[in-house]
């Protein structure tokens, strides 16, 4: 799969999304290592702590399946410029390998990818908990 469906698909998770109180939705798409996606958009609530962020969503449906290894994410933003993955998003990314590409797009279907590794340097991961 190229990134130009990849994006498409993160287009249409977006449509998905529950953003009542910030009215910023995002979509996501996941790409694992055997071909398949996975979606998410962000969910909102209330109590603001409870959101979850549109690239989790997708990873958690994915390992929810049975998949834990992934070649890239795309997430979709209706900004101009190119959003990157929230700080938790990034830790959760890179949880499931320093490898993934994190492909940043907007509604038009432009893009940029960057290595999970690149927007989050020096990341703790599984091996800082080995013996």
């Amino acid at each position: 799969m190229d990134y130009k469906e990849l994006v498409d698909a993160a287009i249409e998770g977006r449509k998905n999304a529950y953003a009542p109180y910030s009215k910023f939705k995002v979509g996501a798409a996941l790409l694992t290592k055997e071909g398949k996606v996975f979606t998410g958009c962000n969910v909102e609530n209330a109590s603001y702590g409870a959101t979850n962020c549109a690239e989790r969503t997708a990873i958690f449906k994915a390992v929810s399946e049975g998949y834990r290894k992934f070649d890239a994410i795309a997430i979709v933003l209706d900004e101009h410029e190119f959003g990157v993955p929230c700080g938790i998003c990034r830790q959760v990314i890179f949880e499931f390998g320093k490898d993934i590409d994190v492909v940043m797009a907007n509604l038009k279907g432009e893009y940029e990818v960057q290595k999970i590794t690149e927007i989050l340097p020096k990341a703790f991961g599984p091996e800082n908990l080995e013996d």
